[in-house]
This record gives structure tokens, sequence and C-alpha cells, in this order.
């Protein structure tokens, strides 16, 4: 029987950076908030493990080595029994954005296959697998609003109040590494995020000198009408803005720039 899973997109509504960690990771905090909308996950059964990809930003991934796959493969490993299974991914998501993709990607399959084997896994040995994929993948794991410390990956719930808000993530095709935009940071630490209205990315300023079009949606997203809140996501070069009406955030995406990407939704 076949099921399917969004991977929903991931944004960051403030993101502090404290300090760099011996192990080459960096101290943060940050407020984790999903939308309603990301790529989307298919599976069937098979007698074996494997994975297609499909849509617009599909080029950019590679299969054998996707997170989705490492996923898998772990949560077979710790499934008496488990079986293959076909899965696809549909990749609608721009890559290396900082939206979450591939750890949104990897936690949805883990949710997918969870239900598709009837995995005996609870949810504390979720996180440990997720854990172990990548700092993200906790949070996207759960897909609900949460502050995160540390590598980001020491969860605690919160609730924002913006379930429901409309809100358009703008990307201008380019591609930022996460490992780029944090080597770029100034290593100034700028204080807490006590709260996420009132705070800051603070790898702004490094990934708008890598991609300097950065900059030019912030400014452009600002001025829109209906606009309450723009920043950018993660380490970039995804920027979102929050809307007061699903009407003012769709007159904004209709008029975004040809060359940019963007998505019109809202957060869950």
């Amino acid at each position: 029987m076949s099921d399917r899973e969004v991977a929903f997109a991931k944004i960051n509504l403030a993101l502090h950076v404290r300090s760099r960690r011996p192990d080459g990771y960096h101290d943060i905090e940050t407020v984790f908030a999903f939308c309603e909308d990301g790529d989307l996950l298919t599976v069937r059964p098979s007698d074996e493990l494997a994975l297609t990809v499909s849509g617009p930003f599909a080029g950019a991934l590679s299969v054998p080595f996707n997170l989705v796959m490492q996923a898998a493969l772990r949560l077979q490993q710790s499934t008496p029994g488990a079986p293959g299974a076909a899965i696809h991914l549909e990749k609608l998501l721009p890559v290396a954005a900082g939206l979450g993709g591939g750890s949104a990607d990897a936690a949805a399959a883990l949710r997918l296959l969870q239900r598709q084997w009837d995995s005996p896994q609870g949810e504390a040995s979720l996180d440990e697998i997720a854990g172990k994929l990548g700092a993200d993948v906790p949070a996207c794991l759960a897909s609900e609003p949460a502050m995160g410390r540390g590598r980001g990956d020491e969860l605690d719930r919160v609730d924002p109040g913006l379930s429901g808000t409309p809100v358009l993530l703008v990307n201008p095709r380019v591609e930022l590494s996460t490992e780029q935009v944090f080597k770029a940071w100034d290593g100034v630490d700028r204080g807490p995020l006590e709260d996420w209205r009132s705070g800051r990315n603070d790898l702004e300023a490094a990934a708008g000198a890598l991609a300097p079009q950065i900059r030019g949606i912030l400014a452009w997203l600002a001025i829109q009408p209906g606009a309450e809140l723009a920043r950018m996501s993660g380490s970039g070069a995804t920027c979102f803005a929050f809307f007061a009406s699903d009407a003012d955030r769709d007159r904004a995406a209709e008029a975004v720039p040809r060359e940019w990407w963007r998505l019109a939704t809202r957060l869950r």
C-alpha cells in the first residue's frame, strides 16, 4: 500500500550564533517554524530499498548519498524484519537554501517508513536516529515550532502563535552551503535570543556578502503591502516575509521578479 508525506519547509524566525565549538560546529540559539508545504515523499512496498527523485530541483541531488537513503537504511537496520521500500522524492524546494531541505526530507522519510513498516521504534528512538543524521533533523522530525540550542538539536517546544500565518518564501536561485556561510561569520557574539520578534539572523551579513542578491530580496520584501516581517532563513539564501492576509501575500507572490524562486504558503 502506498503512502505519502510532506517534508515541511523549515524557517528560522531568528538565529543567533553564540560561539564556535571545538568540534567544528557552532553554538546557536534559534526558533524553528515550519510551513505547510515542502518536498513530497511517497513510498510503496518493494523487496529492495530504492530511491528515485523528480521535480524542478532533482538535478542538484546525489541519490546514492542522499539523506533520505541514509535515514531509510538506519530505520531499516533498527526494525526487525523490515522489507525494502520504493521511495520517491519530488524535490520542489531549492537545494542549499536555508529551508532544511535534506534534513526535512530525511525526517519525512523516517515518519513515512515508520508507518509503512509498522516499526516499533518510538519517538525517542526516532529522535536518536534523527540526531545521527544531522543537527536540523530532530527539529524537522517533529516539524513543530521549537527553540533550538547547542547545534540546534537541543529542543524545547514553543508556541509563537503563528499557525496559519501567510508567508512568502523567496530565493535568488543561488545555492549557499551552510559550512561556507558559517566560515564567513565574523565570530562576534551579539547576545542571546530572548524574543524572536526582536531577534535577528546573525548569518545574514555573511550570506549577503557571498550572495548580494539576498540584500535585494530582503529590501524588496520589506516594502510589499501587508508585509509584517522580512528575514533570511537559516544560512540562506532563502528569505521570508509574513503578511497580514493571504491576499497581500498572493499579490506579492505575483510581483516577485521572474528570476527569483518563490513559494506562497502558510505556517503550520
